[in-house]
Formats: structure tokens, C-alpha cells, sequence
């Protein structure tokens, strides 16, 4: 098992017609992810959350500014964001076994 620390596991998943690749989040990036939750809620920042959630997982997103990211239609952003959650088991459709 020691020889599977750090690899990285990814996925093509649709994206505005197109393709992005997303990665399966580590414990680690989870764990930071549920202290920015409570961040998010303390100011009541959904896109700002939502934002970090595909800065963090989808490849190459960590380049775009905020400018950048309030180019896609929220709706995009959030089937993308429950895309990356229901590939890391995070989201209730996995939990359901969907």
C-alpha cells in the first residue's frame, strides 16, 4: 500500500460541451476544504467556496483569476463542483451508491 502514498487519480468529466480533467482529493485537501466551508458561511460566500472547490480539484484551474471563473454560468460551475464531490465520495449521490 506504501507504494500508492501521493498518487494522484484523475478523471475526464464534461464541462461546457467540452472536457476537464478533475482529481480525487486527498484526506488533506478535504480536511482544509471543511475549513473553508466554515469560512464560507461565516460570510456567507457560496461562490467564493465553490471557486476553491474547482481551483483545488479541476487541472488547471488553480490559473484562473476570479474574473476568469465569473465567465461560466454558475450552473456549469455547480454540475462541475458535484462532479468533483461524487468522485471523491463527498457528495449524496455517492453516498447513495449512484
Amino acid at each position: 500500500m506504501k507504494h500508492l502514498v501521493g498518487k494522484v487519480q484523475t478523471k475526464k468529466v464534461p464541462f461546457m460541451g467540452d472536457e476537464v480533467e478533475i482529481r480525487k482529493l486527498p484526506v488533506h485537501d478535504i480536511m482544509e476544504l471543511q475549513e473553508e466551508i466554515k469560512k464560507s458561511q461565516k460570510k456567507n460566500d457560496h461562490m467564493g467556496l465553490l471557486f476553491h472547490v474547482l481551483k483545488v480539484s479541476v487541472i488547471g484551474a488553480d490559473e484562473l483569476t476570479k474574473e476568469e471563473f465569473e465567465t461560466f454560468p454558475p450552473s456549469d460551475l455547480n454540475e462541475l463542483a458535484e462532479a468533483v464531490l461524487e468522485y471523491c465520495g463527498l457528495s449524496d449521490k455517492s453516498a447513495a451508491g449512484n
